[in-house]
């Protein structure tokens, strides 16, 4: 499936396309870069998952004192971040609007519950193609102990700096223009929680209750 889209006056050409088993997104435009696809099984996801409970994003979201949290994704992704939740306990929602991306998603979904090693974890989760802010806002029941946010940083012109998966996905999406609203309209049960860089400054300039902070990323938590 061909995706043609028009940013800041540049044409945009991606495609979806079924690759030696999996789903795959390639930005035609960039003719060098290498497709992306939603990966949960792989090296780089068994290294985070050797982490356990102690990295930050596990601390940040309350997983050490009850792994047993409905947590929702609001702002899914390639669904990492959400896939180390599950498997560290937590029962998942992954809330992505964007069609493509939310296919991704669902195959990397599928190929999880086919590997043994994660199909545990993957049970734990469910997908929903919606507007995260569908989920969690002010009128709807209150489903989730938490809600975890990780809005896509604003990007300043140095795309040299990025990464070719978050560049091509903030090419796709629009980035989250409206990722102060995400943050307005977030409510869980005990906490809401935003990744965000190191140095950049709180979501929607509310100071947070409490942050975590790491070498590569801020875990700003929002208590109930």
């Amino acid at each position: 499936m061909t995706l043609d889209a028009r940013v800041r006056g540049h044409d945009l050409n991606f495609e979806l396309t079924e690759t030696a088993g999996r789903l795959e997104l390639t930005a035609h435009h960039h003719p060098a870069y290498r497709p992306i696809w939603a990966d949960w099984t792989g090296a780089g996801m068994q290294s985070r998952i050797a982490g356990g409970k102690k990295q930050l994003l596990a601390r940040a979201v309350g997983l050490r004192k009850n792994p047993g949290l409905r947590v929702l994704d609001g702002t899914a992704g390639l669904g990492r971040d959400g896939f180390l939740l599950a498997f560290l306990g937590a029962r998942v929602t992954m809330a992505e609007r964007n069609s493509s991306v939310a296919a991704l998603l669902r195959d990397a979904h599928r190929r999880a519950l086919l590997d043994p090693a994660a199909a545990e974890a993957a049970a734990r989760i469910e997908i929903v193609e919606a507007d995260g802010r569908t989920l969690c806002g002010p009128g709807s029941p209150s489903r989730f102990d938490v809600v975890y946010l990780d809005p896509m940083y604003p990007d300043r012109g140095k795309t040299a700096l990025a990464g070719r998966e978050l560049q091509i996905l903030r090419e796709l999406t629009g980035g989250d223009p409206d990722a102060d609203d995400l943050l307005a309209s977030a409510h869980a049960r005990q906490r809401v929680v935003v990744k965000r860089p190191v140095k950049a400054p709180p979501l929607a300039g509310r100071a947070p209750s409490l942050a975590l902070t790491g070498t590569q990323a801020r875990f700003d938590i929002y208590l109930a």
